[in-house]
């Protein structure tokens, strides 16, 4: 019997505003699609929270047994300015700053990603597909779409109907606007008199002669919208209907409400059953932004090389700062808060590591599978991390009881503590084990943490010699690096 058969969950469905009992379309299969990045620079500390966040879901499911398929794709085209579909090619523009071709620029930054999601103990997706990698596929949508009479073309560039959709659908159903309500670019840009409306957007666009990214189409020489390319890949990998779609609240309107429309106008069917939205990530209670100062990338954090924080925060102690809030919660970033949870960061791994020294007894004075079950019930709202923490915290507070002999486990429940603590600590909140040094201090904790991601880079770059010297060195004096299914944990002679 797996798991997901007993622990039922229920998911805040921002399409329906409310939370829904969890039932997948196929049993025993979860298919989860969510919005990579755009690789146009490195990748923004917000970003990280999104993707941390649908990371917990994904350890979630598949924990309860579910076969998930995720699919997160790589935006490497068609993404302009603003978030529209009109003005300049992000990507060209970094490139013809850089002074390289736009596909080093992907290159660039598309592994920068992968290094910081690495660096924060990220399991990869099942599958990660880029927008240039299925131009067919897209072009194939759009012929649908203008053959069921919702998109047309002007000038090489063909535009989505909204106007026509919506007298048959609901376009603003997921961010529950109106159409005649919404606000709208009147900016004079390239191509935004070729549209019927204002509201209509682009499935492709013809490229001007300046335009490095090109693509042939019947249509024209040109590249896809931005819109269209999440719509493409999410129904070639999980199908014209699939369980799960998620993303950052920005993206909710116009990208996701895009999305339905080309799907229901193409296929005649709802994509998606639940859509989840991650909240945005603040900095000392303002919204982060490169013109105002007020921002830090995920280097600086880690490093302590930043005016905003007192210190460098090891990966796992910002992870755990994460789940401390809900996924649907704002998050405000600052140094008191992180020195908070760094301080409850590594109470949680002394108690565990305390767990391997406790000796069983003929007794029990705390109910380990009611409270196991509240673990549960705590994921089972919706993701509720912080709940899940706090009930960690009470296991944990019984774990240092037990220690100084003021309680007492039988070995049957002393067991199932070892496998839940584990099990919601390690692989559900993806952290990992590291404590503090003898000496009452994190320095040496924090020095072979960084070290161990240098490794795991170097593993994931394939230089094996850098790994291996990592680990022989360490191992010389005296600390144990130790491999496991989800990360590195070191353990002192």
């Amino acid at each position: 019997m797996q798991l997901y058969e007993e622990q039922k969950i229920q998911i805040y469905n921002t399409l329906s505003g409310k939370k829904e009992t969890f039932k997948p379309i196929e049993e025993g299969f979860v298919g989860m699609y969510v919005c990579g990045p755009t690789v146009y620079s490195n990748v923004h500390l917000g970003n990280v929270r999104t993707f941390m966040s649908f990371d917990m879901v994904f350890r979630y499911l598949d924990h309860l047994g579910y076969k998930v398929r995720y699919v997160r794709n790589i935006t490497d085209a068609g993404h302009l300015e603003n978030d529209a579909d009109t003005g300049k090619d992000k990507i060209t523009e970094q490139a013809r700053k850089e002074e390289i071709v736009p596909m080093e620029v992907v290159q660039r930054y598309t592994v920068d990603f992968h290094n910081v999601l690495n660096t924060f103990n990220f399991r990869p997706p099942s599958v990660e597909p880029t927008a240039t990698g299925h131009i067919i596929e897209q072009i194939e949508l759009i012929k649908t779409i203008i053959d069921n009479g919702f998109a047309y073309v002007v000038n090489g560039s063909v535009y989505f109907d909204v106007h026509k959709f919506d007298e048959t659908n609901n376009y603003g159903i997921l961010s529950k606007r109106k159409l005649e309500d919404l606000i709208h670019n009147t900016r004079t840009l390239d191509g935004q008199s070729d549209k019927k409306n204002p509201q209509d957007f682009a499935l492709w666009k013809r490229a001007e002669p300046q335009h490095i990214m090109r693509w042939p189409s019947p249509w024209s020489d040109g590249f896809p919208g931005w819109h269209l390319e999440c719509t493409a890949m999410s129904s070639k990998y999980l199908g014209d209907n699939f369980d799960i779609h998620g993303g950052g609240m920005d993206l909710k309107f116009p990208h996701h409400e895009c999305e339905i429309a080309q799907s229901e106008a193409a296929k005649g069917k709802a994509p998606v059953n639940y859509w989840m939205h991650a909240n945005m990530l603040q900095l000392n209670g303002q919204r982060m932004s490169k013109s105002t100062g007020n921002v830090v990338n995920p280097h600086e954090l880690l490093s302590g090389e930043n005016k905003f924080f007192s210190k460098a925060f090891t990966p796992s102690v910002i992870r755990f700062f994460n789940a401390q809030s809900s996924y649907r919660s704002i998050l405000d970033l600052t140094d008191d808060g992180l020195l908070a949870s760094e301080k409850g960061f590594y109470r949680l791994m002394d108690a565990i590591n305390l767990l391997s020294s406790i000796k069983a007894s003929d007794t029990s004075t705390f109910n380990v599978s009611e409270w196991r079950q509240k673990c549960y019930d705590a994921m089972n709202d919706d993701f509720n991390s912080p709940i899940l923490i706090a009930h960690l915290f009470e296991a944990a507070k019984h774990i240092n009881q037990i220690n100084d002999n003021k309680a007492s486990l039988t070995s049957e429940d002393l067991e199932l503590l070892k496998k839940t603590m584990n099990a919601f600590t390690f692989d559900v909140l993806g952290l990992v084990n590291v404590t503090k040094s003898d000496t009452g201090t994190d320095k040496l904790a924090g020095a072979i943490e960084l070290l161990i991601e240098i490794r795991q880079q170097a593993r994931a770059n394939k230089d094996f010699v850098l790994s291996d010297k990592i680990r022989d060195d360490l191992a010389e004096k005296g600390i144990q690096l130790n491999d496991g299914k989800d990360g590195t944990t070191f353990t002192t002679n």
